[in-house]
C-alpha cells in the first residue's frame, strides 16, 4: 500500500492547496506532486484538477478519497492492535457518541474505566447518531453509541440500555396544570426539537405522525442544553430521555409532561464495525461497558 502517497492525496483533498499540503506535511512540494501522479498512474486516472486560480477534485478523486480515509484508518489501527497485543491495556480509544449518550450516560462510564486502566488516553467526540454512524463507518473512531436506528450495511448493532422518554416544558405550560393528559392534548403546540440527524428528533417524528398530531411550529436546536435553557423560558414542549432532564426536574425548573396509559421508551446502542471486534482496547471497553448495564 502507498501509505504516504495516500496520506498525500487526503490532505491535499481536504486543504485543497499543494503548497499547503506539503507545509502540512514536512515535505517539498514537487513530492507531494510526485505523490499525486504516482497515485494516478497507479490507478490510471485523473484525481485532481489543477490550475492556477483552483484545484478540484475529479469524480474517480473522491472515490480514491472515501477509500484513502478508511485505509489509512486502518493502518493506524493495525500498527495500534499489534502494540496492544505485546503490552497492557494502553494507547488512545476513539469513541463516537450521539449527544444524549455522550452528555448523561458515557461520562460515568468513561471515569470508571481510566481508572481501571490508567494507560489508556480516551477521546470522546459528540454528534447526532447519522454523523456518529458515518465516523464508525470510515473508522474515525472505534466505536460509537447512537440513540437512534441505522439501516448501514457492515456494521454491528448491539442495544445495551432500555431509555425512557418524557413530554417536558416549563412550570408556566398549560399543560403542566392539568391533572390528567391525553395525546389529545398535544394537538397545535410549539416544539422544541433537536436537528434532522438525531435519534431524539426521529423519535419524536415517529410520534408525531403515529399518533396524527399536527405541530404548529418547530424550533431545531442542535444542543439538549439549548431545548432545555429554552423551554424554561418559553412555552414550547419538547420530547427527551429522562437523563437529559432529570436534575432540572428535580429542581422544579421543568416538568415532565406524563400522558394517560402511554410510556415511550427506546433501545440505545454500541456499534462498530467488525474489524474493530478483536482490538484489546475495543473488548476492554465493551465488558467495563457490560458491568454497568443489564442487558
Amino acid at each position: 500500500m502507498q501509505y504516504d502517497a495516500l496520506k498525500t492525496f487526503v490532505t491535499l483533498v481536504e486543504v485543497k492547496n499543494f503548497t499547503k499540503t506539503a507545509e502540512l506535511l514536512l515535505m517539498s512540494q514537487p513530492s507531494v506532486s510526485l505523490h499525486i501522479k504516482n497515485l494516478e498512474k497507479e490507478f490510471q486516472t485523473k484525481l485532481v484538477e489543477r490550475s492556477p486560480k483552483y484545484l478540484k477534485i475529479t469524480p474517480t478523486g473522491e472515490m480514491l478519497y472515501d477509500c484513502a480515509v478508511q485505509m489509512i484508518s486502518l493502518y493506524e489501527q493495525a500498527r495500534q492492535a499489534i502494540v496492544e497485543h505485546h503490552h497492557a491495556v494502553k494507547g488512545e480509544l476513539k469513541i463516537g457518541a450521539s449527544f444524549t449518550i455522550g452528555e448523561y450516560i458515557l461520562p460515568s462510564l468513561l471515569l470508571d474505566l481510566q481508572k481501571e486502566h490508567p494507560e489508556l488516553q480516551i477521546q470522546v467526540t459528540i454528534g447526532n447518531t447519522e454523523e456518529i454512524v458515518q465516523a464508525v463507518r470510515l473508522f474515525q473512531v472505534e466505536i460509537g453509541f447512537i440513540e437512534g436506528q441505522t439501516n448501514e450495511k457492515d456494521i454491528i448493532v448491539v442495544p445495551f440500555l432500555e431509555d425512557e422518554l418524557y413530554f417536558v416544558a416549563s412550570s408556566s405550560h398549560p399543560l403542566t396544570s392539568k391533572q390528567v393528559i391525553v395525546l389529545s392534548d398535544l394537538q397545535n403546540q410549539d416544539w422544541i426539537t433537536r436537528e434532522v440527524g438525531s435519534g431524539t428528533r426521529e423519535y419524536l417524528n415517529h410520534v408525531i405522525r403515529s399518533n396524527g398530531l399536527k405541530a404548529r411550529s418547530f424550533i431545531t436546536i442542535s444542543s439538549n442544553q439549548g431545548i432545555k435553557e429554552t423551554l424554561i423560558n418559553g412555552n414550547g414542549i419538547s420530547l427527551l430521555s429522562r437523563s437529559v432532564v432529570e436534575r432540572e426536574v428535580q429542581y422544579g425548573d421543568l416538568h415532565m409532561i406524563p400522558v394517560a396509559k402511554t410510556s415511550f421508551t427506546r433501545m440505545l446502542s454500541y456499534i462498530y464495525s467488525p474489524v474493530m471486534k478483536e482490538k484489546q482496547v475495543v473488548k476492554t471497553f465493551i465488558d467495563t461497558l457490560k458491568k454497568h448495564t443489564s442487558l
